[in-house]
C-alpha cells in the first residue's frame, strides 16, 4: 500500500512552532542530546580509522603481497566501498524502518570484528574478504547517526549538531595516520588492525545499552504518515533539485580531497623516502588540529542566526572549496618537502568543514522517513568517488605513467595531479545547489526558512 503523499501546512510554521510542536514529554533533555551526539562522534570516528588505516600502511601491503599500484587500490579501497554502497541502501530501509540505535550498535561490532580479521590475514584472498566484511558494516554506521541525531536536533541546529557529529572524520583520520603509521613502524602493518578493531567492539555495546532510541520526526512540522518505498525517495529526491547538486558537490569533494589523501601517505613515503610513522607525522596532526578546528569553527559559523539560511552556507562551502583547489595542485607538484607541508595545512582543513553541513541539509532537505535513504544516497555517490574511483583510477593512472609500468614516486605524483583539479568541478555544483535549496528545505520540513 502507497503511504500517502506529505501536504506542506497551509501555514509556514516557525522553528519556534517546530520545536514545540512534539510533547513535551517525548522530548530529549539537552544532556541526552549531547551524550547522544558524542557517543555518534566516537562511532564516526570508527568508521574514518577503520577504513583509512590501510592506506597509510598500503606500501607496506603491497611490496609484502607483491602488488601493482592499480593492485593494491583495488584491495585497500574498492573491495570495501563496493560492499559499503551496495550494502548501503538496504541497510537505510531499515533504519527508516527499524530501531536506529541497535543497527548503529550491530554495525559498529560487524565492522570492528572485521577490521581485527584484516589483522590476522594470512593471504590475499583473506585480506580480501576481511575488507568486504568491513564495507559491509559500515555501510549501517553514519546512515544511522545521521537519522537518529536528526530526532534529537530541531531543524535549524541540525546543520550545528552533524557539524560537531563530523568531528569524528578528523579524529578518526589522526588516528589513521598519527597512531596507526607508529603502531606499524614498532610492531608492524598487521597490529595496527587489532589496536582498532578492540575498541569498537566495545564502543558497540555501550552504545547498546546507553542510547535510547528517539521519536522519530519529533522535531518537524510537516506531517509524515506511514513509510516510504525506496521508489518514492529516489522520486521525491529528484524534485529536490538542490538536493542532487548537494550531493553531486559533495561526492566529488570526496572524490578530490579523500581521494588524495588516500594516496598521499604513499606519496610521501616514495618521493621523500618516510616511513608510514615519519608520513603520519606530517599529515596526522594536521588532520587532528586543522581539521577538528574547522569542524569547531564551522560548527559555530553554523549556531550563528545569519547562517540559519542554507543558502548561505552552500554558497561558502563552494566559494571554500574553489580556492582550496589551487593548493591541493601545488601539494603534488612541488618537490619542496616543505612548502607541500604548509600546503597542506590549507588543504586537509577543507576536506573536513563541508562534511557537517552537508549532512544537515541533506537531513532537511528530506522527509523524516525518507533520512537514512537521501544518506545512504548521499554516500554511495561520494564514496563510489573516494573509495573506488580514487584508489582505482589513481592506481591505474600511476601504474600507466610509470616506465616499464613500474610505479614509482614520480608516475604517482603524475596520477595525483590529474585528480587534484577535480575541486573547481565541487565548487560548481555547491553554487548551483543555492539557487532553489530555501523553497526544498521548506517543501520537506513545512518549516519556514530565516532569512
Amino acid at each position: 500500500m502507497t503511504a500517502p503523499s506529505v501536504q506542506p501546512p497551509a501555514r509556514p510554521i516557525l522553528a519556534a512552532d517546530a520545536v514545540a510542536a512534539p510533547a513535551a514529554g517525548a522530548l530529549p533533555s539537552m544532556a541526552q542530546r549531547w551524550y547522544v551526539l558524542i557517543m555518534m562522534v566516537l562511532v564516526y570516528t570508527m568508521s574514518i580509522a577503520d577504513r583509512y588505516s590501510i592506506s597509510t600502511v598500503q606500501e607496506s601491503i603491497r611490496l609484502e603481497l607483491h602488488l601493482t599500484d592499480a593492485g593494491i587500490g583495488w584491495l585497500a579501497g574498492v573491495t570495501l566501498a563496493f560492499f559499503y554502497v551496495v550494502m548501503g541502501f538496504p541497510i537505510s530501509m531499515l533504519i527508516d524502518r527499524k530501531n536506529r540505535r541497535n543497527i548503529i550498535a550491530i554495525s559498529l561490532a560487524l565492522w570492528s570484528v572485521m577490521t581485527a580479521f584484516t589483522g590476522m590475514a594470512g593471504s590475499y584472498w583473506q585480506l580480501f574478504l576481511a575488507r568486504i566484511g568491513v564495507g559491509v558494516g559500515e555501510a549501517g554506521g553514519t546512515p544511522g547517526a545521521n537519522s537518529l541525531l536528526s530526532d534529537y536536533f530541531p531543524v535549524e541546529r541540525r546543520p550545528m549538531a552533524l557539524t560537531i557529529f563530523g568531528l569524528g572524520a578528523p579524529i578518526g583520520a589522526w588516528l589513521a595516520a598519527s597512531v596507526a603509521g607508529a603502531i606499524a613502524d614498532h610492531y608492524g602493518w598487521r597490529m595496527v588492525f587489532l589496536a582498532l578493531g578492540v575498541p569498537g567492539a566495545i564502543l558497540a555495546l555501550v552504545i547498546w545499552l546507553t542510547v535510547r532510541e528517539p521519536r522519530r520526526g519529533q522535531f518537524d512540522a510537516a506531517e509524515t504518515v506511514g513509510t516510504a518505498t525506496f521508489f518514492e525517495s529516489m522520486k521525491f529526491l529528484w524534485l529536490q533539485r538542490s538536493c542532487v547538486h548537494l550531493m553531486l558537490g559533495s561526492a566529488v569533494t570526496a572524490l578530490w580531497g579523500w581521494g588524495l589523501m588516500w594516496w598521499t601517505p604513499t606519496y610521501l613515503q616514495r618521493a621523500f623516502g618516510l616511513t608510514a610513522g615519519q608520513a603520519g607525522e606530517i599529515i596526522g596532526p594536521i588532520n587532528l588540529w586543522a581539521g577538528m578546528g574547522a569542524t569547531v569553527a564551522t560548527g559555530w559559523l553554523l549556531s550563528s542566526r545569519y547562517m540559519m539560511n542554507p543558502r548561505r552556507i552552500v554558497i561558502l562551502m563552494g566559494t571554500i572549496i574553489g580556492l582550496v583547489t589551487v593548493p591541493s595542485i601545488v601539494i603534488f607538484w612541488t618537490h619542496s618537502l616543505s612548502l607541500a607541508t604548509s600546503m597542506f595545512w590549507i588543504f586537509i582543513p577543507a576536506i573536513y568543514f563541508y562534511i557537517g553541513p552537508c549532512f544537515g541539509i541533506i537531513n532537511n532537505l528530506a522527509q523524516p522517513r525518507m533520512r537514512a535513504v537521501f544518506c545512504a544516497t548521499t554516500l554511495f555517490v561520494a564514496n563510489v568517488g573516494n573509495l573506488i574511483l580514487a584508489p582505482g583510477i589513481v592506481g591505474l593512472l600511476s601504474d600507466w605513467f610509470a616506465p616499464g609500468h613500474l610505479a614509482n614516486a614520480d608516475s604517482l605524483r603524475s596520477a595525483l595531479l590529474v585528480l587534484a583539479p577535480t575541486g573547481f568541478w565541487a565548487a560548481f555544483h555547491y553554487f548551483w545547489c543555492a539557487r532553489n535549496i530555501t523553497t526544498d528545505q521548506e517543501r520537506a520540513t513545512g518549516v519556514k526558512v530565516a532569512e
